[in-house]
Order: structure tokens, then sequence, then C-alpha cells
């Protein structure tokens, strides 16, 4: 596995979930939004408002980055071993 490849696929894969959870959270009622478990997961995440949307767009690439730069280092000195 290639770190730069990994990374783009799970940061990319991480913002797509956060739009649609944000899409669902404006057309579904207040008692089945997601934007609580965003706060929790994304230090400086407020829903709706610009800034706290660019925050959650931006941590979740991030964290796309963070899980690859951890996982694909892992994955590819066990997968030698076997």
């Amino acid at each position: 596995m290639k770190i730069k490849s990994v990374g783009h696929a799970l940061s990319l894969f991480l913002v797509i979930t956060f739009l649609i959870c944000i899409g669902w959270g404006l057309v579904m009622p207040p008692s089945l939004h997601m934007h609580g478990a965003w706060e929790d997961l994304l230090p400086g995440f407020e829903f709706l408002t610009p800034i706290g949307f660019g925050i959650g767009l931006v941590e979740s690439y991030l964290y796309g980055w963070y899980i690859s730069l951890v996982f694909v280092p892992l994955y590819n000195r066990f997968n030698k071993s076997s």
C-alpha cells in the first residue's frame, strides 16, 4: 500500500461522509441529526456555521491522513511477514 493513495482516498471518504451527514441534518428533523457526533469528534465544529463547516471539512480530511500515516506502515510491515 502507498501512503499517498490511501491518504487521499481515506480523506475524501471522510469528507464525503461529513458532507452527507450535514445534508442529512438539513433535511431531517432535529431528533435524527448527526451533528452531535461530529461536535464530539471534530474540535471547533459547530452545526450550520460557515466557520464550523470549514473546520469540519479540514479536520475530516486531516483525519484521513492521520489514519493513513499510522495504518499503511503497520499494514506494510505485517504484510511482509506473511
